[in-house]
């Protein structure tokens, strides 16, 4: 997997969810915070590995200085010329010191200069992946909130069918009783008239 880039941060877009729920695609946000571990993972690598060829460089350069100058004090106190050979063969010794002085010189450079940009980067990744991580919460508490007032206001809604519909049935119970009181009466009637008829 290549490593992210600004404009892959900066770029980035989630597929929004079902019209039921607000926000975006949870399995999206995962997968790209896991890019984002990976891209910080490698660059903190890189780092390390430059640091291990700084302390190599580091090292041989110290190999380097402290034979050089026993080679030139191998006979103290006699004052004598180099030979020329001994003279050719400090001048590449002085040269390759003065090499990998300046290639370390550079490796440090380059080091620091990926060190610094590695932890900016990662300093914004992760600004950028809090700051998305909770303008998404957000989000979430609005869309939970939201849902709790419609339940609430469904809830009420219900309530209030419920009350109607008992007033409904008390009402109709009062009339049905009334009713059917009123037959027994009429029967009750009609059964006397029948009996003094008789």
């Amino acid at each position: 997997m290549a490593l992210l880039t600004e404009d892959d941060v900066a770029n980035k877009t989630f597929t929004a969810t079902n019209y039921r729920q607000e926000g975006y695609n949870q399995d999206e946000v995962d997968d790209f915070l896991d890019e984002v571990a990976e891209t910080i993972e490698k660059l903190t690598q890189e780092r390390d590995q430059l640091r291990r060829e700084l302390d190599e460089a580091k090292a041989r350069i110290g190999e380097l200085e402290a034979g050089a100058p026993a080679e030139q004090h191998a006979s103290p106190g006699i004052p004598s010329e180099p030979e020329p050979q001994q003279a050719a063969a400090a001048a590449p010794a002085s040269d390759e010191a003065q090499n990998a002085a300046g290639v370390i010189a550079l490796a440090q450079k380059l080091h620091d200069e990926y060190v610094a940009n590695g932890k900016e980067e990662g300093d914004r990744i992760v600004a950028e992946a809090n700051a998305e991580s909770e303008r998404i919460i957000k989000e979430a508490e609005e869309q939970h909130n939201r849902t709790l007032a419609q339940l609430e206001q469904e809830r009420s809604l219900l309530e209030r069918k419920i009350s109607e519909l008992r007033d409904f049935e008390r009402d109709y119970r009062a009339r049905l009783k009334s009713y059917l009181e009123t037959l027994l009466s009429n029967v009750e009637s009609g059964q006397a008239g029948n009996q003094r008829g008789v």
